[in-house]
């Protein structure tokens, strides 16, 4: 077993997602309400005065497209600078909502204030710590110097200080703790560059040595950065995966890692791998099913692991008093490290989803994906700026599923499929023919048009394979004679 995780708890995440709810022209009025709250809430109860003025500046905030002292050639070049940080946290550069967060100068004098007698206190107990301390003392103090501004929400002094920390400390489980720590502060801040370069250095220190526990915490964290730069295809097993032994609530609720990892398994598993690790994992199951499937789950009588059927009889023998309680899978980790309470989630469009796309019912397909996107691309950080992407990625992958099984398709037949128009589909249909996604040909000449499907041979295909695989070997082959012999009579 490894140490304790150390420097998990700031920055909040969720303060990031309050920002985006409050500038997303998606967003109900009721959650930007809230979002003000909250973040007002936060400001106050943390003292975050480098955080408070980030987001609501007069000339300098992120929230305001024309500041109140501003003109709009100051805002647009003050957008231009930050544009790249503050991407992953507001839904828009030219944010419209009619709600802000207000400026009160003397509130940010007052926190200014409280944060330089913190930054003193810290200051004196790191000298105490070097005159009569040892270096784990003075790595202690810093270590809350770092911490502090994480707290604050100053991106630049909190990562140099972390850096700090990381370069002087020795204890790998640390440095693990630290690099998790920077990770963070990028998704706090949307430095895609920053995660996706800390992300390799925690895997690099993970493989050097790593604890199990902060193996799995690294799972989550680097299948969430992929989600972010729309690596679906490479999220999609980190966030499965991480579902049964997740413990990282400092990073998201596990709601939103069952959100974050059906949507990204629906998009790029294969149809097998979408059945046994989404479709039918048990940790699914028991957040999406309904009825009994749902309270097997939640019980364990369901595994997905070769001991399953021995399981639910040793369950079905055990004493009543000895059996496993029903858990709800959501409030688990609810600790006090938890930075916020999880809410309620209703899952019923995302089970609908995948229930749909899997049993080829398209229409309530078509209809549970409308739903998703309402409800969870449009609000939530990570997946709003990609989701036009995975709605059309989605419809392509129900258009796929379909066509396979049949040469031949009428256009109106598929239509009342999919519960849309034949103009709609022909439009549709058009783009990913054009593009090569779906290797098929509309005839709408005769008749009331078809789809024809031309599907290459796969045995064929595999011949073509080996022989232009076979090509690039005799040439390689080749040159790599022509070299050993133009050596040899240099030699002679």
């Amino acid at each position: 077993m490894g140490s304790d995780p150390q420097y998990a708890k700031w920055p909040l995440l969720p303060l990031a997602q309050h920002v985006f709810t409050l500038t997303n022209p998606y967003a109900a009025r009721p959650a930007q309400q809230a979002a003000v709250k909250n973040l007002q809430d936060a400001i106050t109860e943390h003292k975050m005065a480098p955080f408070y003025r980030y987001l609501a500046h007069p000339t300098e905030g992120v929230l305001n497209s024309v500041g109140e002292g501003g003109s709009n050639t100051a805002a647009a070049g003050r957008l231009g600078r930050k544009s790249s940080i503050a991407a992953g946290m507001i839904a828009t550069h030219k944010p419209t909502t009619s709600l802000s967060l207000p400026w009160d100068e003397n509130l940010y004098q007052q926190l200014q204030a409280e944060n330089e007698k913190e930054l003193e206190e810290f200051q004196k107990e790191e000298d105490e710590a070097v005159e009569k301390a040892g270096d784990t003392e003075i790595q202690a103090a810093k270590g809350k110097r770092a911490e502090f501004w994480a707290r604050v929400g100053d991106k630049e002094k909190a990562i140099a200080a972390h850096q700090d920390l990381l370069e002087k400390t020795g204890i790998l489980g640390t440095k693990i703790d630290l690099v998790l720590a920077l990770i963070r502060l990028g998704l706090f801040f949307g430095d895609k560059q920053l995660v996706q370069k800390t992300v390799e250095r925690a895997k690099s220190l993970v493989e050097s040595g790593g604890d199990w526990d902060r193996r799995n915490r690294l799972k989550a964290y680097e299948g969430l950065h992929l989600l972010t730069v729309r690596n679906y295809s490479g999220a999609a097993p980190l966030l499965l995966d991480s579902l049964s032994t997740f413990t990282s609530y400092e990073l998201c609720t596990y709601s939103n890692l069952v959100v974050y990892a059906v949507l990204a398994g629906s998009v790029s598993l294969k149809r097998v791998d979408f059945k046994s690790k989404v479709v039918d994992a048990p940790e699914i199951k028991a957040i999406l099913g309904d009825g009994e499937d749902k309270l097997l789950a939640l019980t364990g009588a369901i595994s997905a692991g070769p001991g399953a059927d021995a399981s639910m009889q040793d369950a079905d023998s055990a004493p009543a008093a000895a059996r496993t309680a029903v858990v709800n899978l959501t409030t688990l980790g609810s600790s006090t490290e938890q930075p916020e309470a999880e809410m309620a989630v209703d899952f019923d469009p995302l089970a609908q989803l995948v229930s749909s796309l899997y049993n080829g019912r398209y229409k309530l397909f078509f209809q549970a994906l409308a739903l998703v996107e309402e409800q969870f691309l449009t609000q939530d950080r990570y997946l709003h700026e990609h989701k036009n992407w995975f709605i059309r990625e989605m419809r392509l992958r129900a258009y796929q599923q379909l066509l396979q099984s049949y040469r031949v398709v009428g256009l109106d037949s598929m239509a009342n499929d999919f519960g849309v128009t034949v103009d709609f589909l022909d439009r549709d249909l058009a783009k990913f023919i054009a593009a090569g996604r779906i290797p098929c040909t509309i005839d709408r000449v005769n008749g009331k048009g078809v789809i024809e499907t031309n599907r290459p041979d796969d045995k064929n295909k595999q011949y073509q394979d080996v022989v232009r695989q076979g090509d690039q070997l005799i040439t390689k082959l080749q040159k790599y004679g022509q070299a050993v012999r133009l050596r040899g009579s240099e030699r002679a």
